[in-house]
């Protein structure tokens, strides 16, 4: 359990940044077209996260609302939910987006998502590099 005031439910409004490699350049000379990114990337972070609920699984209230079958209060049915498999620290954001949510956009090209930084305000920042064995 978190020592501080943010063991209490709260939110953030975080900035991700990503840092991308590939093997070559293309026929423009860019890893990637900003916008690929943007469409692959944040499309999914609006669809997943934006305005949601990240909850670690093993979290009592996560418990309760996946035993209630998604819905513990039906005032909560239309409520955005994301279970992490860890606490979701900026730490541990960053690492699920480098080793899980970013493999798997970018599988059908030549794109690697190696680094990750996750601003949960704008002086305190965690980045995750991925790690060869990821």
């Amino acid at each position: 359990m978190h020592e501080s005031k943010c063991r209490n439910l709260h939110g953030h409004t975080y900035i991700i940044e990503v840092t991308a490699s590939a093997p070559q350049l293309d026929s423009l000379g860019r890893i990637i077209d900003f916008g690929v990114i943007k469409e692959k990337l944040g499309t999914w972070l609006d669809d997943q996260w934006d305005h949601g609920f990240l909850l670690w699984h093993e979290d009592p209230l996560s418990i309760l609302w996946t035993s209630a079958g998604g819905v513990c209060d039906p005032s909560l049915e239309d409520h955005k939910f994301f279970l992490l498999p860890y606490n979701p620290t900026a730490e541990n954001i960053g690492r699920y987006l480098v080793e899980v949510t970013c493999p798997r956009l970018f599988s059908n090209t030549d794109v690697e998502v190696t680094k990750v930084v996750v601003h949960e305000t704008p002086n305190c920042f965690a980045t995750v590099v991925k790690n060869e064995d990821s």
